[in-house]
């Protein structure tokens, strides 16, 4: 085939999702939503809108929100037009907000919230007016990514009140994955004022710990359906596994 020239739109569909699915899905979406019926078809595939992560990630490994422009978007066009198809986000605190306002989600199950700090975290999860607490009774997966850049203080405590909140307003929450930040090493820390963590539902969880005491503390009747325990713990004495 002498001066053939292969271009885009002669792949055959299974081609390009291949492609495709090597950029990141926002840029998929905001690139192709609308541009023709074909890559309009390939970009609402599931692929691409089942579980959509709508931030930015740097190579200094931080989070970020997406720039307005592509944010303004999202939120007044393209959400609106596929927001039955997903079924987990993965947001950055300052957008956060917009995007789950920006048009109801019937199907989502799952969100992840990323450089949330704590103070920001225990009004999401205490107040019923919040707008995480709209979704509460559908959510059944949660990674949370607790941040304290910036803080002059963070009580050692401070992340086991929030996980408190968080079992307290979800009450059907199956999966948890609460993490470490980000930027700095914040653990889970129950032994100075102990907690009431209790959880009839949860399967899955995964967890930063302090010490090994505070691992000891959750396995002690406090989840009594769980099946699947991931956790990183800090210290660990000779004297705590005699």
């Amino acid at each position: 085939m002498e001066n053939s020239c292969v271009q885009l739109n002669d792949l055959p569909d299974e081609i390009l999702v291949i492609i495709l699915k090597k950029l990141a899905k926002v840029e998929v979406l905001y690139s192709l939503f609308d541009v023709n019926k074909r890559l309009n078809k390939i970009s609402h595939d599931t692929v691409f809108t089942n579980d959509l992560p709508i931030l930015m990630s740097a190579s200094d490994d931080l989070i970020y929100s997406l720039p307005d422009q592509i944010l303004d978007r999202f939120c007044s066009y393209i959400l609106p037009k596929i927001h039955e198809k997903i079924e987990w986000l993965h947001l950055e605190s300052r957008s956060m907000e917009r995007i789950l306002l920006a048009t109801n989600y019937p199907n989502l199950y799952g969100i992840s919230l990323h450089n949330i700090q704590p103070k920001t975290a225990i009004n999401l999860f205490t107040d019923e007016t919040s707008v995480i607490a709209t979704i509460k009774n559908q959510v059944l997966s949660l990674t949370i990514d607790i941040s304290t850049q910036g803080l002059k203080y963070s009580p050692l405590d401070g992340n086991a009140i929030i996980l408190n909140h968080i079992f307290n307003m979800f009450a059907n929450l199956q999966y948890l994955n609460f993490g470490r930040s980000s930027v700095y090493d914040e653990r889970l820390f129950f032994c100075i004022i102990p907690s009431t963590v209790f959880s009839t539902n949860l399967l899955e969880l995964h967890v930063c710990l302090k010490s090994f005491h505070d691992c000891l503390y959750l396995l002690n009747g406090h989840f009594n359906q769980l099946q699947t325990l991931y956790i990183d713990v800090d210290l660990i004495f000779s004297s705590d596994i005699r």
